[in-house]
């Protein structure tokens, strides 16, 4: 490896480890999953320098990944059609990240005719996990087919994992919430 590339790619991590840092301070301070999930899809769309990325959440009935948020893809792409856990990169969701390389010839890609009209070439997918279970997935999408490093992969694999940890906080803090609400207002009610 020259030199030059040696610097970038150190450069590279510097930006990645800087990206973190900032992303889980301001995550922390949030209670708001809407702003963690938009936050996250920015930071990896911005970070890595790709056509965008998306946050899936899994609906437990339809077993459908449904966009929690997204950055640099079009509408038009983020309505094609319900995304199915089951069979769009689905091992991704049970064995962990799944990088295409071409989205053109994988028969993984549920809408391979929109992602090329998109422009999309490469997918990253990365499941969000609470324990043991998967919440969801990011999805990184580049314009150029990529071949994901192992730095591209932890990066995001770390902010997913951050997410899920505070998406899964949010919820618990929002029902607690609730919870002390509703408990208020039965102490409040003249009935007792």
């Amino acid at each position: 490896m020259d030199m030059q590339n040696k610097e970038g790619k150190m450069r590279n991590l510097r930006l990645n480890y800087e990206t973190l840092i900032k992303i889980s301070r301001s995550l922390s301070k949030s209670r708001d999953p809407e702003e963690i999930i938009r936050m996250t899809v920015e930071s990896i769309q911005s970070s890595l320098d790709i056509k965008g990325c998306a946050l899936f959440l899994i609906n437990r009935r339809s077993k459908e990944l449904e966009v929690a948020a997204s950055k640099g893809l079009s509408s038009e792409y983020l309505s094609k059609g319900p995304v199915s856990a089951l069979h769009s990169i689905a091992d991704s969701l049970k064995d962990g990240p799944i990088a295409v390389y071409d989205v053109s010839d994988d028969p993984r890609i549920q809408y391979p005719d929109a992602a090329k009209k998109e422009g999309i070439a490469s997918i990253l997918s990365v499941p969000i996990m609470v324990g043991d279970e998967a919440i969801g997935a990011i999805r990184a999408y580049t314009s150029e087919k990529w071949e994901f490093t192992l730095d591209d992969v932890n990066f995001v694999q770390a902010l997913a994992q951050i997410a899920g940890i505070l998406i899964e906080m949010t919820r618990l803090y929002q029902g607690q919430n609730d919870h002390i609400e509703a408990l208020t207002t039965m102490c409040e009610s003249p009935e007792l």
